[in-house]
């Protein structure tokens, strides 16, 4: 039996006891000496010292998690009953506080009612032309106002929009774009050339620029020219009555454990439940002055476009954003815009450590960083350097139904769970083998891991509840795949994180390592799967498998490919032309390996494990090494000397 399957029988069991004493002091059946002596004959025969020194250690926190979780799940009902959607929500902020500064990009500021008047123009336009609720508007844009303006004002017509990496480009983003069904696509005019190769695929998506004189076809509308004539008025209720709390409002893309990048549903109570969560749990009430967040995310990512938006939009904060993250500006920006609040993900903190000392690194007025993926090895490091020590890491997936979160700044701990009330959070960590498969014991359920044991986070699923139903993808396949059934009990289901995690005896979780065919690089999600498509096609459909490996001093793993090349031969000066017009940046492969023959399965599966496991060490590997080096924007062929480099962090990828 697990720890929190214990302590949680436990407590209950002396709940049952307090009770029969209750009844009996009642009908003076027995007297307090004798009620007393009997609770302790039972405590001790029932291990409750140590049930007492968990709830010294964990009482108090668990406490406090639930208060501001009965906050957070008040919020997420009350919209519930008064069928709240995204834009109503903001629309009360609107006009709680119309002159307040909601966006801060650059030298540019926007107030809440100029985001509601832009929205309301980019509502009617769509509204004109005749979409519907459910259709489907895919959002190609690097972060600016308008690119907030531009989502929020389709969804007050029920419009989904898709919000698609901007880094995209080729069939990466083909696919993005037709996964979701779009009919419109929306792009920023600096990104028009990662839409010329794919503009005559997509013959029935509508193209729109924005900020953009040049087209990329004839029939591209120049969409900031027709918001100039389009109505600020608020959209009829009639409209907005067409769509409730329960409906999509987002697509985010994320690539999973498997497979092309997966057009995840977020619902209007899904939202809530993210920046809500962020802001209950992390006591954002209780900063000081008025909150202003520094954002410099992706906003098509979740925590920028919907944890920190969110936060702007539910709870009236100013959030700053910046078109592209940048190290030398972070604390000067920080202090220009009087920040007391800055999200992060783990590259950002360590990339803000390697930089040179500055003054403003200590002048800022940054209370609270908030954020996942900050690793236990800089954790200390980070926060007494900057002055920074409430952190509010937490855990969880865009599509998930289950997220955790560290609310007092434990060193390492991306969040709790309550190993006295387990029942009031039902997330687990069940066993799993070397390649993702459950573990099952001889009754056909699942195994759950012991204090110190890795596993792989679940969190039962409760069709149709606002914070613990599984929205899934667009694609009813791939939903699926996310969901394991017979955890607890036969017939349960419970979505799968794809993710290793530990916890200690006290409950604290400690992220491990991600399972199956993705990794996390320079700050996103790498498919294994996606990538090899690519390069097959590129080089002409070799066999080609992609895994990710560890490098001292950085966070995440570095791609590495294996191509299927009998002759040893290679040419990599073209492989990496097509790599650069096919790939983001951070999915290239930092190396590449050729191998005479790849071990195939007798399903046609290839085996990577092994290779996996040999790395990149050329010592130990007699096939050619290329390392792609950034400085020169080539690959090099990779010898025992710059092995030596790179083991030794001589040598800045």
């Amino acid at each position: 039996m697990s720890l929190i399957g214990l302590v949680g029988k436990r407590c209950a069991l002396w709940g049952l006891i307090l009770g029969v004493l209750w009844v009996l002091d009642v009908l003076h059946v027995v007297g307090w000496p004798g009620l007393l002596l009997a609770a302790m004959t039972v405590y001790l025969m029932t291990g409750g010292l140590y049930t007492m020194y968990l709830c010294w250690h964990t009482l108090p926190r668990d406490m406090r998690g639930a208060y501001r979780y009965l906050r957070l799940l008040y919020l997420v009902y009350s919209y519930q009953k008064r069928n709240m959607t995204v834009p109503k929500a903001f629309k009360e902020r609107v006009q709680a506080h119309p002159n307040r500064v909601c966006l801060i990009h650059e030298d540019t500021q926007w107030t809440f009612q100029d985001m509601e008047d832009f929205s309301n123009r980019v509502a009617h336009y769509f509204l004109r032309l005749g979409y519907k609720p459910g259709d489907c508007v895919a959002l190609v844009m690097n972060n600016c106002p308008e690119y907030v303006g531009l989502w929020l004002g389709c969804a007050k017509i029920g419009m989904v929009p898709a919000l698609i990496n901007s880094n995209l480009s080729g069939q990466p983003l083909l696919h993005s774009i037709e996964a979701a069904s779009a009919k419109v696509c929306i792009y920023g005019s600096d990104l028009s050339s990662n839409l010329k190769s794919i503009a005559h695929l997509i013959p029935n998506v509508e193209l729109c620029s924005y900020g953009s004189k040049s087209n990329i076809r004839d029939n591209v509308t120049a969409l900031d020219r027709e918001l100039v004539n389009s109505s600020v008025d608020d959209v009829p209720d009639s409209v907005q009555n067409c769509y409730n709390f329960n409906d999509k409002l987002l697509y985010i893309y994320t690539s999973g454990t498997t497979g092309l990048p997966k057009a995840a549903v977020i619902k209007h109570s899904r939202f809530y439940f993210y920046c809500a969560g962020m802001y209950y749990l992390n006591d954002m009430g209780n900063i000081k002055g008025h909150p202003i967040f520094y954002d410099p995310l992706p906003l098509y990512h979740s925590a920028g476009g919907i944890v920190g938006i969110g936060l702007m939009m539910v709870f009236g904060s100013t959030v700053v954003i910046r078109k592209k993250f940048s190290v030398r500006n972070f604390w000067k920006d920080c202090c220009k815009y009087n920040c007391n609040g800055a999200q992060y993900i783990g590259e950002i903190c360590r990339y803000l450590l390697s930089a040179p000392e500055t003054p403003e690194e200590k002048q800022h007025s940054v209370e609270i960083m908030f954020g996942n993926g900050l690793r236990p090895q800089i954790w200390e490091q980070f926060t007494n350097r900057f002055g920074i020590h409430r952190i509010g890491e937490f855990y969880g997936a865009t599509e998930g139904n289950s997220n955790v979160l560290n609310i007092d700044s434990i060193p390492g701990a991306v969040g709790f769970v309550s190993v006295l009330f387990p029942f009031v959070y039902p997330v687990r960590l069940i066993r799993v083998d070397e390649s993702g498969n459950v573990l099952r014991d001889p009754s056909g359920l699942c195994v759950l891991c012991q204090p110190g044991e890795p596993g792989e986070f679940v969190g039962k699923i409760v069709k149709n509840h606002p914070s613990r139903s599984f929205d899934g993808y667009v694609d009813p396949a791939a939903t699926e795949k996310k969901i394991v059934h017979n955890v607890l009990k036969q017939g349960d289901m419970w979505f799968r994180s794809g993710d290793l995690l530990s916890m200690d005896q006290f409950g604290w979780m400690y992220f491990v390592d991600r399972l199956g065919d993705t990794f996390r690089w320079r700050g996103e999600n790498v498919s294994t799967n996606e990538v090899e498509g690519v390069l097959s096609n590129i080089l002409d459909q070799k066999h080609t498998i992609v895994y990710g490996v560890e490098v001292p001093g950085v966070e995440g793993r570095a791609g590495m490919a294996a191509v299927e090349e009998p002759s040893g031969q290679l040419n990599i000066a073209e492989f990496l032309v097509g790599i650069k017009q096919n790939l983001p940046p951070y999915a290239m492969p930092m190396f590449v390996r050729l191998v005479k023959q790849l071990d195939i399965t007798g399903t046609f599966k290839i085996r990577k494990m092994s290779l996996q496991r040999e790395g990149y060490n050329p010592n130990l590997i007699s096939d050619p090494l290329f390392f792609y080096d950034n400085e020169k924007s080539t690959y090099r062929s990779l010898d025992a000397c710059l092995y030596s480099d790179i083991i030794q962090m001589k040598f800045r990828l």
